[in-house]
């Protein structure tokens, strides 16, 4: 055991092991549907970009969307809830994270409805254009992120 110790010493000292705050799982709650499978495979890309799921599984994913005020036009097939933002539908796992890194004054994002190639949505080789839209509780959408790049 010392020497385990003796070693991670050495280790960090020498630069060659490095522990950062960003390693930190993010914790994320995902609210859906039990007959939905895409969000299964959202899940998925989430855990794979260092996202600790909690899974809810529900028949009233629609009271979620209304505590965060999601609109029909932001509404998805899954809510997510993370350090007090909501995030509707596929949003990818590096949007969530900018969001959680800038703090923004907003209640969440979206992506509305279910876009072929989003995360949780993928294809085959086909991608279809999305947007990313944060929204608050004035219902003020604003575009944060365009993925142009359709197949």
């Amino acid at each position: 055991m010392k020497s385990l110790k003796l070693f991670l010493a050495i280790g960090l000292l020498a630069g060659n092991v490095s522990i950062k705050a960003e390693d930190k799982p993010i914790d994320i709650v995902v609210h859906r549907s039990p007959t939905c499978t895409c969000c299964g495979k959202w899940i998925d890309h989430l855990k794979q970009n260092n996202f600790k799921v909690q899974d809810i599984v529900t028949n009233d994913v629609q009271a979620v969307k209304d505590k965060y005020g999601i609109t029909e036009q932001l509404a998805s097939c899954h809510t997510a809830v993370v350090e007090g933002y909501a995030v509707e539908g596929h949003v990818p796992a590096d949007d969530i994270k900018k969001m959680l890194t800038t703090k923004p004054k907003i209640t969440g994002l979206s992506v509305p409805g279910m876009v072929t190639g989003s995360p949780g949505m993928e294809m085959g080789g086909k991608t279809d254009p999305y947007q990313v839209v944060s929204f608050d509780a004035e219902k003020h959408v604003e575009i944060v992120n365009s993925y142009e790049d359709a197949k």
